[in-house]
């Protein structure tokens, strides 16, 4: 979304390392493990060997009982993550680990924190909008940007637009839904509701965090709905608005989105990782509040996105400057 952060353009990004689990990902080089199966996006670029070779990383809860038919573990042991990230001199590292991921997330969060790395927390596991892990970030002195990626024009982003849009012309919204199919393995693993819990949370609370006034929680129903394998990385999502305008007379809206899941949340990650590059260069240290607002699902805290985009170019300038309109913003409940 933006050319250039601060003095860094996209090809200034430059990928050091990469853990994974996958038998047929591990010790391949990089270039060739990310047209690796299950891998099922659109190739739009070629990719030179790169000399990166993917780490073994650490399971715990990483593999759902879905994703498990597909992906085996690798046999290998799990690397030295700290000693890896240190050696490399890593930046900034972006966690994508699968949704549910809460004890691998953390346990990687331990190594990040040790090797003083910046994080993009690209997943509903809560980090930057958790007192705890927020402070552990500032204490350590370096930049988190959290949790759960916005697309660049995903389900989320459209569905907040559109129910801000609905409050700022005086439309009373009633109810909605936003449903969601693909073909990744995202949305394979998402078919274990058990691990969907945040991810709910997060997409929930995205949406009603631009009303000004709750919504019935019966009235309102996002998240993932199915894994279509043909879609492939293609996600394809409804989203219906029922409402009253003046007179209390019924208004409603249906819009479709269909759009290649991974390119479109890599072009608000490469925004993210160079700005947690920029408050790293700053010495700042917690969660980087405009950018996560901007590039987050679920912020510390909860803006408008013009108010957030506003906060982010600021941010990139270095003016500063503070909004003066927020969002109500949803009360966030501890992670333990």
């Amino acid at each position: 979304m933006h050319n250039t952060i601060g003095e860094y353009r996209i090809e200034d990004i430059e990928v050091v390392a990469a853990f994974d689990i996958d038998e047929n990902k591990v010790g391949k080089d990089l270039s060739e493990a990310i047209f690796t199966e299950p891998n099922n996006t659109l190739k739009f670029a070629d990719v030179p060997a790169t000399g990166v070779k993917v780490d073994r990383g650490m399971t715990h809860d990483g593999i759902g009982r879905y994703v498990s038919h597909l992906v085996k573990k690798s046999p290998h042991s799990t690397s030295d993550i700290t000693g890896i990230l240190r050696d490399r001199e890593v930046d900034v590292v972006i966690n994508y680990l699968p949704v549910g991921s809460e004890q691998a997330t953390k346990w990687y969060v331990e190594h990040i924190l040790n090797a003083r790395c910046a994080m993009v927390n690209c997943i509903p596991v809560f980090l930057a909008r958790e007192d705890y892990w927020r402070n552990r970030f500032e204490e350590r002195g370096v930049p988190i940007i959290g949790d759960d990626i916005k697309s660049q024009l995903g389900a989320t982003i459209t569905h907040r637009v559109l129910t801000r849009l609905f409050e700022d012309r005086g439309v009373t919204l009633d109810n909605t839904y936003q449903l969601n199919f693909g073909g990744n393995t995202d949305f394979l693993n998402m078919l274990e509701r058990e691990r969907l819990t945040s991810k709910k949370i997060s997409k929930t609370t995205s949406v009603t965090s631009q009303l000004d006034n709750e919504i019935d929680p019966d009235s309102i129903h996002v998240g993932p709905s199915d894994h279509v394998p043909w879609l492939k990385d293609r996600k394809w999502c409804y989203i219906r608005m029922e409402g009253r305008i003046f007179g209390g007379a019924p208004i409603s809206l249906e819009a479709k989105l269909e759009v290649w899941d991974s390119p479109n949340s890599a072009g608000v990650v490469v925004d993210a990782i160079r700005c947690a590059k920029l408050a790293m260069d700053r010495g700042e240290g917690g969660a980087v509040v405009g950018p996560s607002a901007y590039f987050m699902k679920s912020p510390p805290i909860q803006y408008t996105d013009d108010t957030a985009r506003d906060m982010t170019d600021a941010f990139i300038t270095g003016d500063g400057v503070k909004p003066t309109v927020a969002v109500r913003v949803e009360e966030a409940g501890e992670d333990n």
